[in-house]
């Protein structure tokens, strides 16, 4: 018995697909009598003609793949399709890198931990590929600040002996001047007697 028109019609009433419409073999004669979509309604209710329910279509395989592949499995060789540029571009590897180094640069110059002079130096010592991370920026500016610190140590202990050797320089020169003063003046009172 053809029950094309039917189902054509059971699927159109319900706002599903022809395939998901199942007919009741038993019921086939009554269903054939069904002409119009308001006879299909009804059988639909009677359920004479039963709408299948939707196929479930389970996650858990693709769940289980995912968390493997969040452990590192299933990207050997074999499951790489593009060059290791087009998967990790070095470019934006690059971008990243310069983003992080700069923006520290900025708060360290904004705290006041870097002079502007030292943060020009190591922005474009950043630019010049000198620093491979945050870490070894970071160490290089307490090294530079140590060093800087050692120096200026260094120049005020400099400039302390200096001054000091020159102090001493000028003292000795005056008690000189003094004594040469009092010798010509007792050269100059011994003639008068």
């Amino acid at each position: 018995m053809n029950l094309r028109m039917q189902k054509r019609l059971a699927a159109s009433v319900s706002g599903v697909g022809k395939r998901k419409i199942w007919l009741d073999p038993s019921e086939q004669a009554e269903i054939k009598t069904a002409n119009s979509r308001a006879n299909i309604r009804k059988l639909i209710r009677d359920g004479q003609i039963v709408i299948k329910p939707q196929v479930v279509h389970s996650s858990a395989r693709h769940r289980m793949f995912m968390e493997a592949k969040r452990k590192g499995r299933h990207s050997g060789p074999g499951k790489r399709k593009g060059t290791r540029d087009a998967r990790m571009p070095s470019k934006l590897l690059w971008m990243r890198r310069q983003r992080v180094l700069r923006r520290l640069l900025r708060k360290y110059r904004e705290m006041g931990k870097i002079d502007k002079h030292l943060y020009h130096s190591l922005y474009q010592k950043s630019k010049g590929n000198v620093f491979k991370n945050k870490r070894v920026l970071m160490e290089y500016i307490h090294k530079a600040k140590a060093e800087k610190n050692r120096t200026k140590v260094l120049s005020d202990q400099l400039e302390a002996r200096k001054n000091k050797s020159k102090a001493l320089r000028e003292r000795r020169t005056q008690r000189l001047a003094e004594k040469r003063a009092g010798v010509l003046a007792v050269e100059h009172e011994a003639p008068k007697e």
